[in-house]
């Protein structure tokens, strides 16, 4: 999901998790395994829900 989302809007997974959880490694720390609590899925969930590109793209 959140791999189909930075394709979708062309975003560096570092922005993402930056954006998303304050978190730059987030995305890479997905792709090695690690298991995120309930709160990161809901403000992930939140954030790609939310999520609107600036009127310049």
């Amino acid at each position: 999901m959140i791999e189909t989302f930075l394709r979708r809007h062309e975003m560096p997974p570092t922005t993402f998790g930056r954006a998303s959880v304050r978190d730059p490694r987030l995305v890479f720390d997905l792709r090695g395994g690690r298991e995120p609590g309930e709160r990161i899925k809901r403000r992930v969930e939140h954030f790609m829900n939310t999520y609107r590109r600036s009127s310049g793209q």
